[in-house]
């Protein structure tokens, strides 16, 4: 187990509940696929093809050279092959309505990395936790104001950069850092662009994101903080990521699982994510499940 993160159940207060995220806002469902008498396992089995949504997130799901990859397309691909599912179609949208067109009928499950949290639970059906990963920042190189947590942002009064519908902005207002110092952009280019002018002083995203980012942009003069678990009214706030389906795809759902839970346990799911950064620390532990981090117990 990772050394950022403590080998315990960890309880999800009231705090998390209550985290603000577009994608967790609904819109009216419409056009759902028929899933026929099968079920929409044996319809996908039938058309041999499956479709998924993705947020053009690197290294989580995007698109390179007309062709979609990433940390949860491989692995997607990995799991429905062995479900007897050949072909997947993504279709990319942006991050804060994955999930209403997942319920619009746009594409049969999410895969892009989606942290798994309360609210998200309400409107769609998570897989078992695909991964773990510690936040960081991204900030000018040396870090001259010495910036490594949210609460560092707030007690020094620095813009922050976030990604628009993430955690890490409903970490950052649950911390009651300044709206006006919170900056949300739709992309990564976008918040690399404001670190670069001096817009922001720092970029808040998961570790393996912000490292990849400053791999794909060699020499820009900025660094990557120490991964952290951001605490929120003495909750600590884990990052766990999963695929997203339709609530009522239960079928799709257990058999999906049973088939990601071979890919971890025999190593291959490690060697399909090795080239987007992933590493041993990332692999999730047992007593992180999705269950858990769906449901808001009072603190």
């Amino acid at each position: 187990m990772a050394s950022w993160i403590r080998r315990k159940l960890i309880r999800f207060g009231a705090t998390t509940a209550a985290l603000a995220l577009g994608a967790a806002t609904l819109a009216g469902c419409s056009q759902v696929p028929e899933a026929g008498e099968g079920g929409t396992l044996q319809r996908l089995r039938d058309a041999g093809t499956v479709k998924i949504g993705i947020a053009g997130e690197v290294p989580y799901g995007y698109t390179e050279n007309g062709e979609v990859t990433g940390e949860a397309p491989e692995v997607a691909k990995a799991v429905f092959a062995a479900m007897g599912i050949d072909n997947v179609d993504a279709t990319q949208v942006e991050f804060s309505q994955l999930i209403p067109a997942l319920n619009a009928g746009q594409y049969d499950m999410v895969a892009a990395g989606m942290a798994i949290l309360p609210n998200r639970c309400a409107n769609a059906q998570f897989s078992a936790v695909d991964y773990v990963t510690p936040t960081a920042m991204l900030v000018p190189q040396g870090n001259p104001q010495n910036v490594n947590t949210f609460d560092d942002i707030k007690a020094k009064g620095l813009p922050l950069a976030v990604l628009s519908g993430t955690v890490e902005e409903a970490v950052a207002q649950s911390l009651g850092i300044p709206a006006n110092l919170i900056q949300p952009y739709q992309g990564q280019p976008e918040m690399l662009q404001a670190l670069l002018d001096g817009r922001a002083y720092a970029g808040a995203l998961t570790d393996i994101s912000l490292r990849r980012m400053l791999a794909d942009n060699p020499g820009v003069p900025l660094q990557v903080t120490e991964g952290f678990v951001p605490v929120v009214d003495g909750k600590e706030q884990i990052q766990a990521g999963g695929f997203v389906f339709r609530k009522g795809d239960d079928e799709l759902v257990e058999e999906f699982n049973a088939k990601l839970k071979d890919l971890h346990t025999s190593g291959d799911w490690l060697r399909i994510v090795e080239p987007f950064g992933f590493t041993e620390d990332n692999v999730p532990p047992e007593d992180v499940t999705t269950q858990q981090l769906c449901e808001a117990e009072p603190s």
